[in-house]
Parts: structure tokens; C-alpha cells; sequence
């Protein structure tokens, strides 16, 4: 075996691993908007809806890179991730009171400033769609160095 194989064999257990992780968050995720919107009956906001949109293919595409894994789901996946914590950065920083009221993108329907849950005194559910979303992207871009390498 060259030393090229070693490196690649040694680099896709690793690059595997921090891809199934970020599945794992993504699915996670997922299923935890699933719960709180059908269980708890939480009606989303248009930006909740838009980060739904950004996380709930990131489940299927990782999941589609992980079996045979395939290192360049990066390039797949961490468009959707970005986009997503875009979305969530802006949340977040509405919910927070960064950006004014009026330029609030919820006109119609449940107000997107409206924070329907707390945990621990500041853990709302936008600090945890930028947590995944950081999560996931950084898991990505790890991914792709350690393949590249």
C-alpha cells in the first residue's frame, strides 16, 4: 500500500464520523421542530419555517453521503447549513432586539419576535437553530480539510 492509501483509508473514518455527527444534529433537530410544533401544538413563524426548510433535507443529503460515504457532501450540505444559520442569526438577533421592529418579516400570521419558549433563563428555540446550524456547518467544513488533506 502507498502512502497516499494510508492517508485516504485514515481520513475517511474520521471525515465519516464527523459527518454521521452531523447527521445526528440534523436529525436531532429535526425531530425536536417536528415535536414541538405537532406535540406541543407551537405554530412556527415564517423565519422558523425557513429554517425548517434549510434543515430538514440536511437529514436525507447526509444521510445520502454516509452510505458509501462520500466526502464531498460538504458541498451539498453546507449550503443548506449557511443558509440556514442565516435565517436563525436573524432570528435571533430580532428576537434580541439588534434589528428594529419595523423591519420585522412577519406581517401576517404568529410575529417572528415572539418567543414561545425559554429554557434556563435564555436558551430560546432561535439560540438553538443557530447552535445546530453552527454545529453542523463547522462538522462540515471538518469534514472537508480532513478529507482534502
Amino acid at each position: 500500500m502507498s502512502a497516499t492509501s494510508d492517508s485516504h483509508a485514515s481520513a475517511t473514518p474520521v471525515g465519516w464520523t464527523l459527518t454521521f455527527i452531523a447527521w445526528l444534529v440534523a436529525t436531532v433537530s429535526t425531530l425536536g421542530a417536528l415535536f414541538l410544533g405537532e406535540v406541543m401544538g407551537y405554530t412556527p413563524c415564517i423565519l422558523c419555517w425557513y429554517q425548517r426548510i434549510a434543515m430538514f433535507p440536511l437529514v436525507l443529503v447526509l444521510a445520502a453521503g454516509l452510505f458509501p460515504f462520500d466526502r464531498r457532501v460538504a458541498r451539498y450540505a453546507l449550503p443548506l447549513a449557511l443558509a440556514g444559520l442565516g435565517v436563525a442569526l436573524f432570528h435571533l438577533a430580532l428576537i434580541v432586539g439588534w434589528i428594529p421592529e419595523s423591519i420585522k418579516p412577519c406581517q401576517q400570521g404568529v410575529p417572528c419576535s415572539d418567543v414561545k419558549a425559554i429554557w434556563f433563563g435564555f436558551v430560546s428555540i432561535p439560540l438553538l437553530s443557530v447552535a445546530a446550524f453552527s454545529l453542523i456547518a463547522g462538522l462540515l467544513v471538518a469534514t472537508h480539510l480532513k478529507g482534502s488533506k
